[in-house]
């Protein structure tokens, strides 16, 4: 069902419903009204009878045979009309009263059969003489019927065309959305502008913005996607290079020169698996995966898992210091974020690092945050290259590694809201990293 259909069928039945609703009072106070002016009508016409009789000649005492044409009474049509005495001995009657006589005991209004059909009668005393007028229910209710009729057919046009107009005016409110879709559907299938739609409605205005937010996001994402193979095949392509050359070389050679090729080889290949590691891990950081898997570790499990992750051998170089009032809560964030993240920050260290030198590690806790605070003892980094250190594959050219372990690191921060902070000394780099805490 079309979102025009459906917003009619239901705009037009609450419509519809309400002048309904609307009518029904209307036509209800209509009756009303109506029988009330017909029973004014049978007040009026018995009070004018009473009138003439006080002008015309004594009637007689015994008046079964006496009548009276409605034009002398100045009766109505369809209207009866009876004067009796108070013993009830009928006095006069206008030729349209029906052959039984009317009930004249009761004064005021009174509801009766005669000759069985209903009546509606008004008896009203003057003197020693009662004057009773009455018409039939049935010319009442057919009186009633048409103009009852008569005031529902104008209602019932005009409800039709307030359905129409509702019909045509939501076609109108969502042609904004039919111009959208148009836009849409003209654009190429690799189009990542943003839309530009003139006049647009301010209702439908976050819409628009949600849609080019979503195709900025998707553009980042490719160029994103783009510049990873692109860089990850630069990058692949010199320790490929390097491994094809010493293999060539050690089939070529035998002996020391042919075991030294081999292991070139193998340097070779156990780089670009670590560069393959970053690049894997970074395209999941930037990406949506999920890192949950319900592990939850304190500020020192992190820690000490990191330095338990750290390159080789290497770890026996860290000195790890922990404070007496160190919290005990969790992070809030995945703990493999956390462990890789201070795990990449450690090995940076150690590759910068002279190997008579030890790698410092401290925590401490800022309210409900920790902070890890790495430090080497390598030669610095020039304060203009502090820019590039969270960069793609870039390296100074002291550094031996894939240029991938402080993007990582970076791309963690972003994704976890934790802080990142580099201060370059000359006895070496010092690294601050600040991470959320669970609330206790």
């Amino acid at each position: 069902m079309s979102l025009r259909l459906r917003l009619s069928l239901t705009l037009g039945a609450a419509f519809a419903l309400i002048w309904a609703l609307a009518a029904a009072w209307m036509l209800s106070d209509l009756r009303n009204q109506m029988m009330f002016s017909l029973d004014q009508r049978l007040v009026a016409s018995a009070r004018m009878v009473a009138g003439l009789l006080e002008q015309l000649p004594t009637l007689p005492s015994k008046g079964e045979g006496t009548h009276f044409s409605a034009e002398q009474l100045n009766i109505p049509g369809g209207m009866a009309c009876q004067v009796s005495s108070l013993r009830g001995e009928i006095l006069a009657r206008s030729h349209n009263n029906p052959e039984q006589a009317l009930e004249a005991e009761k004064m005021g209004f009174h509801d009766q059969m005669i000759d069985g059909a209903p009546w509606r009668s008004f008896t009203l005393a003057r003197g020693d003489v009662r004057i009773t007028t009455a018409d039939r229910q049935i010319e009442r209710e057919a009186l009633n019927m048409s103009i009852l009729l008569a005031a529902s057919v104008p209602v019932g046009v005009a409800l039709l065309g307030c359905l129409c107009l509702l019909w045509l005016g939501i076609g109108q409110g969502l042609a904004p959305l039919n111009r959208l879709r148009e836009a849409l559907m003209r654009r190429n299938a690799d189009s990542l502008e943003p839309l530009q739609l003139q006049a647009f409605p301010s209702e439908l205005k976050p819409l628009l913005d949600t849609q080019n937010q979503l195709f900025q996001r998707i553009a980042k994402t490719i160029e994103r996607e783009r510049r990873l193979t692109g860089d990850a095949a630069h990058e692949l392509r010199s320790p490929l290079t390097a491994i094809k050359t010493h293999l060539q070389v050690a089939r070529m050679t035998e002996g020391n020169a042919r075991d030294q090729s081999l292991a070139r080889a193998e340097e070779g290949a156990d780089r670009m698996h670590r560069t393959l590691e970053q690049l894997l891990l970074l395209a999941r950081v930037e990406g949506s995966l999920s890192f949950d898997d319900g592990v939850q570790c304190s500020a020192e499990q992190v820690a000490r898992l990191a330095i338990q992750d750290a390159t080789g051998g290497e770890r026996l170089r860290i000195k790890l210091q922990l404070p007496d009032d160190l919290s005990t809560a969790a992070l809030q964030m995945p703990a493999v974020l956390s462990i890789a993240a201070l795990r990449n920050l450690l090995d940076n260290a150690l590759r910068h690092t002279p190997e008579d030198c030890a790698v410092e590690l401290s925590l401490e806790t800022l309210g409900n945050r920790v902070r890890y605070v790495v430090r080497d003892h390598g030669p610095g980094i020039a304060p203009d290259d502090l820019q590039h250190l969270t960069q793609r594959f870039w390296r100074n050219g002291q550094s031996t590694g894939c240029g991938l372990g402080l993007a990582i690191v970076q791309a963690i921060v972003q994704r976890c809201e934790c802080a990142l902070h580099f201060d370059s000394r000359p006895d070496g780099l010092r690294v601050e990293l600040s991470m959320p805490l669970q609330p206790v």
